[in-house]
């Protein structure tokens, strides 16, 4: 309530306060100094800043102030001390205990932000915010909306008769006085009485307690400063130059006073509806009140009493809610620090079982790095072995042979010479194919790569989940997901498949994610993944074809948006190699080698090899090269499906179709149906073509660069992998990406 109790002049408690017509209170000896004065026919700019004194300012009054009888004088903005009488007296008798009530509470400043919390427009015509006030007891009158156009061009003419003007330091309202200036204005008794009973409660307040003051015993009227017993003997002892001064008991309460009519001082015991003043009965009796509904003061009092205890019960009903709702956010504010502290607890023991996470998963992949250490110097020891196994024979071969030769009988040595050469010779061309041409089995290079790119991606985007609050008192659930975005950076196209990579939404609870492609032509999309991966790789497409792809994620709540479309363009030929899992993984008996492009086989039985793509458009053309054909066997080209037999020569099955191949003539097989008899064969060294045309859907042979007969097979539909079937003395080696070669013939 001391905010309402200080001048905003001053910033000190209300002395001699006045009520300008706005309802915003002055101390009188404040309006007196920012009052200035007006010289007829001059035009005022609106003032915009805070107001001014007609002599430099309020922060001391110094010198006189002109403009009325009476004269203020002091030495500083609360300070100052009452000379000579009447109504231009600066402070009241209450204003040396309305001095030390305002020291004792502390309170000495306030903020520049209430000269600005109750501005009034002047531009309003009901409300021109020029008042003009005369030394009459009529109240104060608007001079009318004769000045609105001055006041729209920023400067406002007064009325005539006007002698000084004031700013309102609250509203910025203007109002004109004629000589009798501010000391028209009406005291503001209220607020005067307010001001004593709160002066008068903190007057028995002792001054020199340090926490919570006690009540004041004695005043002493040199010091002016009230004590308590304690502190008075303790700060004010009774020797030495402090004896002579005088202690007296503080003075009470100031006594209630009756308001008196300014003009015929006798007590105000009406009150005027149409003019809204209290009168006396001789004013009703005048002719400025006649015609006037009037009322008695009391009824009137009580009537606004009643109205504005009324208004405050609602306030305080508002008020006794706001404190509520305080409480509730303190209470809020413990909830939320303790909420955050088991939350940090929570991410701290996830982050920890993440952290013991990779340490048990590297655990894991060093002991496999050793595992293959182990396994690959087993190969190396057990190739080493066989290799000087081999050595020693045919050394103890040479050695035998060499003491052969030193035999003297002819007849003895042609005994066994001729065993001798062929011996020597089948040992030497079994050491050419086991030796000579043998490499390690093994790489001595790891060929692994930590595969770390998702888990470095999952660990960059690890963030909290968005939450949606549902009706108070239930349980929160997680929000439709928001759009993922998808990494260009990380998204590729290698042969007939592409890799797309996403990013996750942010703060989003996400259960999965959807990817769709279209068909490669600018067709409908249709899905092709669905889990909770952020990359995925998707195979058997075709080639020379522009794929678009979108991805968007889903939880329980739904599904969120589509992300932005990315285009991720085939291959124009096919690049491949052999691959050993369609080929029916290590216990096939197949030895690939040169990066999975060469193939052999240890046995006579046929082993079909699977290329590691499938084709189901275009056209693509691939040769083998004969590396080694020693035996008197037919290795097998073409094509197969992937569910083909794997143990049979390629065409026996209906998933395959073939040519097989010797020395001198070929064939074409399906189905173990073989036909069309083609001379020409193969060497060492030869090359066999192989054209999938799957525009016109026909399979069709090359050797040595020259059509082996015509089409070999029509009418071919769904997906074909390349496809050799071989068994041992044979070694061949594939190559891809190549043209296809024009045929003049289908």
């Amino acid at each position: 309530m001391e905010d309402e109790l200080r001048c905003p002049t001053c910033k000190q408690l209300y002395a001699n306060p006045v009520l300008l017509p706005c309802f915003h209170a002055l101390c009188l000896g404040c309006a007196l100094d920012i009052q200035t004065p007006y010289t007829p026919g001059v035009a005022l700019a609106v003032a915009g800043g805070s107001g001014a004194s007609a002599n430099g300012g309020h922060n001391g009054l110094h010198g006189q102030v002109n403009g009325g009888p009476g004269s203020v004088s002091g030495g500083g903005a609360a300070s100052g001390v009452a000379n000579g009488a009447g109504p231009g007296t600066r402070h009241s008798s209450h204003s040396s205990a309305a001095s030390t009530a305002s020291s004792n509470t502390g309170s000495e400043s306030v903020t520049s932000d209430q000269d600005q919390s109750d501005k009034v427009s002047i531009f309003s015509e009901a409300d021109s915010g020029v008042v003009c006030c005369s030394n009459t007891s009529r109240p104060v009158s608007y001079a009318g909306t004769g000045q609105l156009q001055g006041l729209l061009q920023g400067s406002v003419v007064a009325p005539p008769g006007a002698a000084y003007c004031l700013t309102c330091p609250l509203c910025r309202k203007l109002v004109f006085f004629d000589d009798g200036g501010v000391r028209n204005l009406p005291t503001y008794r209220a607020m005067e009485a307010i001001v004593d009973r709160f002066c008068a409660r903190e007057a028995l307040r002792c001054q020199m307690c340090e926490t919570d003051p006690k009540v004041a015993s004695l005043i002493c009227e040199q010091c002016e400063i009230r004590y308590c017993e304690p502190c008075r003997e303790l700060c004010h002892p009774a020797r030495g130059p402090l004896a002579k001064h005088t202690l007296v008991k503080p003075r009470g309460a100031p006594q209630q006073r009756e308001s008196v009519c300014g003009e015929h001082e006798e007590t105000l015991s009406q009150y005027c509806l149409n003019c809204k003043i209290p009168a006396c009965g001789q004013c009703i009796g005048e002719q400025r009140h006649q015609a006037h509904e009037v009322q008695s003061i009391n009824v009137t009092c009580k009537a606004q009493k009643t109205e504005l205890s009324h208004n405050l019960q609602q306030l305080s009903e508002k008020a006794r809610s706001t404190t509520e709702f305080i409480q509730r956010l303190k209470g809020m504010s413990d909830k939320v620090t303790e909420s955050c502290m088991e939350f940090e607890r929570l991410v701290h023991a996830q982050c920890e079982a993440l952290i013991q996470a990779i340490h048990d998963r590297r655990e894991y992949l060093l002991e496999a790095i050793r595992m293959d250490k182990d396994t690959k110097i087993r190969i190396l020891k057990d190739q080493q072995s066989n290799c000087t196994g081999k050595l020693q024979q045919t050394t103890g071969l040479i050695q035998f042979c060499i003491e052969a030769l030193k035999e003297t009988d002819s007849a003895a040595f042609l005994q066994v010479g001729s065993m001798l050469i062929n011996r020597v010779a089948n040992t030497d061309m079994t050491w050419h194919q086991e030796v000579t041409n043998a490499a390690p089995r093994v790489s001595p290079i790891v060929d692994l790569t930590l595969d770390d790119a998702a888990l470095a991606r999952a660990i960059d985007n690890l963030n909290f989940i968005q939450m949606k609050a549902l009706k108070d008192g239930d349980e929160r659930c997680p929000a439709a997901p928001l759009t993922p975005s998808i990494l260009p950076t990380d998204c590729s196209a290698e042969n007939n498949s592409v890799t797309v990579a996403w990013q996750p939404p942010a703060h989003c609870t996400v259960e999965g994610y959807v990817l769709e492609l279209d068909d490669g032509s600018g067709g409908e999309f249709r899905e092709v993944y669905c889990g909770k991966e952020t990359i995925c790789t998707v195979d058997g497409l075709h080639f020379n074809s522009m794929y678009n792809a979108r991805v968007k994620a889903f939880n329980s709540a739904g599904e969120g948006e589509y992300s932005a479309l990315i285009g991720l363009q085939t291959a124009e030929v096919a690049w491949f190699t052999f691959d050993p899992v369609l080929s029916g993984g290590t216990g096939s008996g197949l030895i690939f080698s040169k990066n999975n492009a060469t193939v052999s086989v240890e046995g006579w039985e046929h082993r079909v090899a699977l290329g590691s793509v499938g084709f189901s458009r275009g056209v693509h053309y691939w040769e083998f090269t004969i590396d080694n054909y020693t035996a008197d066997t037919d290795p097998a080209f073409g094509v197969a499906r992937i569910d083909v037999a794997r143990n049979k020569m390629l065409g026996k099955d209906e998933k395959s179709f073939a040519m097989y191949i010797d020395r001198q003539r070929s064939w074409f097989q399906h189905n173990s149906i073989h036909e069309r008899r083609v001379e020409g064969g193969i060497t060492t060294g030869s090359t066999i073509g192989v054209l999938l045309d799957l525009e016109r859907h026909t399979l069709s042979f090359l050797v040595n660069e020259m059509p082996q007969g015509s089409v070999a097979f029509r009418d071919l539909y769904g997906v074909f992998y390349p496809a050799v079937s071989i068994n041992r003395g044979v070694t061949l080696t594939m190559h891809t990406a190549m043209d296809a070669p024009k045929m003049d013939y289908f």
